[in-house]
């Protein structure tokens, strides 16, 4: 399942780059990577992005350390000292 977390959160990061670069400049990735909105594989990436958030609505709390409540609010992850 960390795989999946994984992946879903990349989807979502590049799924919100494509909408800052929507509203700042009008220009969308999937058509500039793959043609038209209406091509199979800008579908494509457009469903998994959202099956991605989907996912991750649901599964997020259970994954994330800070949203499990491992961490105080604020606080920044211990890093291991160097060696």
């Amino acid at each position: 399942m960390k795989i999946l977390h994984k992946i879903s959160f990349i989807l979502v990061i590049v799924g919100g780059l494509n909408w800052l670069l929507v509203g700042l400049f009008s220009t969308d990735i999937g058509t500039m990577l793959f043609g038209s909105q209406d091509s199979v594989i800008s579908k494509i990436i457009y469903v998994l992005v959202g099956i991605s958030a989907i996912y991750l609505i649901f599964t997020h709390k259970g994954c994330c350390g800070c949203c499990k409540g491992d961490m105080k609010e604020g606080a920044m992850p211990e890093s291991k000292p160097a060696m």
